[in-house]
Parts: C-alpha cells; structure tokens; sequence
C-alpha cells in the first residue's frame, strides 16, 4: 500500500484569542487591543497547517466536539479548509471545549484559561482507522483528556493504545503534549515513547519526559534540551526526538546523530502573538518527514512555518505554502547562534 497524508486524532476546540496591552495582576484590568474567534487544539492546528503548507496534502482528522454551535463551528472550519472529517464526532453530553488564549503586547507572553468539556468524552473507541491510508498520525493532548489520561483495559492509558492501534493499522505516530506540570507530562508520556516514531515537543516539555532541568533560571539549556532528546529515545521508539525554543531547536536521531538549528531572525514589529507557533514548528517538521526531506531541511521548514505564524494571533491565519514559508524566513534571516 502507497501511503500518503496526515492523520489528526485529539483535541479540537475553540480558541478565543485575545491580545491584551499588558497582562493585569488579579483585581486588576487591560485592554484588549486585538480579538478574534477561531478553532485550535492539537488536532485542528495541525491539520489546518498542513494544508496551508500543502493544499494537494490529503489530510483527516479523528475527534470529538460537542453538539452544538461551536462544534458545527470546528465542523466547518474543516470543511472550509479542505479536511476529511466524517470521524469528527459530536456528543450531546458535553459541550464543546474552549479556550480563552490571552497574548500580552507588552511581554509577548501568553496565558490560556480553558474549559474541558466534550474532550474528557473521548476514548480509544472513537479511533477507527479502517480504511485509512495517511502516513503519519498527530496526536494529543495528554493532560486535559479524562478517559484518554486513565488507564484503559491492559494500557497504561487511552493514549498509549491509541498509539498502538494506529501502530497496527501501518502508520507513523507522533504525539503532541500540553503545557501540563512536568511530573504529569512524565508520567502520561513516558509509557507512549515505545509507541512512537516521532516526538516533537518544547525544552520545558522534554525535560519534564527527562527528569532533567532544561530551563535553568527561564533560559533553555541547549545542551540539557540534548541530554533529554537522548534520554527520550533511549525509553523508547522515536526514530528522532525533536526539541524546539524560541531561539532554536534541537534534533537527536536513534543513530546517535544531533543537529542543531537557530531559528529565524523575526522583526520584532511582525509579531502579533505566539499562540500556535509551537503548533506551526510540528506542522512544519512533520511535513518535512512525510516528504522525505534530511533533518536539517525539516527542522528550517518548521522554523519558517513558526515564524510565519508569529504575524497573527490566531493559531494558523498566517500560514502560507512551505514555499512562501522558507521564503519569508531568507527574508528576514537566521539567527547565527542560540544567543
């Protein structure tokens, strides 16, 4: 069988992006500069990404919204955006879940307060891979998905056989986490690593996985990100572990090889938020190993589709094909070092 595409599976759901002047302290108060509605998660960002950076991509998605209107919302999304979606399923017994994503003018900073509804529904059932020929599979988020976060039957947890199945059914899997405490992170992810082939996260992500400090005083620790790629794939299957900061990323591969990457110079006056640009970093790498592409081209595709996202506030309204991608990152330049 000749696969091709991506598969999404997890969490769609309602991103409120607000950006703000500054971020108040309680009792306090902003102003709101900038406001829109749009559709985010694990699940929604990547698919919608993928097929920005490549309309001819076949992608679909697996998840599970609420009935109501911001499920037909996410629905549409989909549909508007070229997505097979007969496995998004919608559940009168939660609502939709939500996000309200707020992004500080002064400090670039984000902050997201969220509601978990129809995600806490979702199990291993809802996953029917049948029939389906996509390459790679996206999941997530473990963390804020109660039946998926719980053991279930022989697994450690929904996630894990999930992983599994969509092992079984002859794809490529990859997992995408939440800004969850460490110790959370570690204890849901770990038992995934022998169920995955690829793993892309961020420096504070990995060394929770790790156990090891990789944001020293608020820093990232290139170095320690490397040390905890190693230790990722050492409890595990990962072909390549990928780490990803704002000035760079990290790349280790399970024939001991590292490549390292500075990310691109963005003209401070072109960002309008950080919501989604780890999300774009995944799409981007992704892409680059469904094509086939070395390491070091993946890892510069998805720095150009993180800086591109950078010029919205909305998860994926920036992004542009791969083409235009990297070529607004030769625009604006590398950076030489992780400084």
């Amino acid at each position: 069988m000749t696969r091709k595409g991506i598969l999404t599976g997890g969490t769609w759901c309602i991103d409120r992006n607000v950006m703000v002047d500054v971020w108040p302290t309680e009792n306090g108060r902003a102003d709101i500069v900038e406001a829109d509605m749009a559709g985010g998660g694990s699940g929604c960002n990547m698919a919608i990404d993928i097929r920005k950076l490549d309309p001819a991509m076949p992608v679909a998605t697996i998840t599970l919204v609420g009935d109501d209107s911001d499920g037909r919302f996410l629905a549409g999304l989909a549909e508007d955006n070229g997505i097979e979606h007969s496995r998004m399923q919608a559940t009168g017994a939660a609502v939709t879940d939500y996000t309200f994503a707020f992004c500080s003018v002064l400090t670039g900073q984000r902050t997201h307060i969220s509601y978990f509804g129809s995600s806490n529904l979702l199990t291993p059932d809802h996953f029917d891979f049948t029939g389906l020929t996509h390459r790679i599979f996206h999941l997530g988020l473990p963390g804020v998905h109660e039946i998926m976060d719980s053991p279930w039957h022989d697994d450690a947890n929904g996630w894990v056989a999930t992983l599994r199945k969509a092992r079984a059914a002859g794809m490529m899997t990859n997992l995408e986490l939440a800004s969850i405490a460490p110790e959370r992170n570690a204890a849901l992810v770990r038992p995934c690593l022998p169920h995955l082939d690829l793993l892309v996260v961020n420096d504070a992500e990995i060394g929770g996985i790790a156990g090891i400090e990789t944001v020293p005083g608020g820093k990232t620790d290139p170095d320690a990100c490397i040390a905890a790629a190693k230790a990722a794939l050492d409890l595990g299957t990962p072909q390549m572990v990928v780490v990803h900061f704002p000035t760079g990323a990290v790349v280790a591969t399970r024939d001991g090889t590292v490549v390292t990457r500075p990310s691109v110079r963005v003209p401070p006056d072109q960002v309008a938020g950080a919501n989604g640009a780890g999300d774009a970093f995944a799409a981007g790498f992704v892409y680059g190993v469904h094509e086939g592409w070395d390491v070091e081209r993946a890892v510069a595709m998805a720095h150009a589709a993180a800086a591109a996202s950078l010029r919205q506030i909305s998860t994926t309204g920036a992004i542009e094909t791969w083409s235009a991608c990297l070529a607004l990152a030769d625009r604006w330049g590398w950076r030489e070092s992780f400084d």
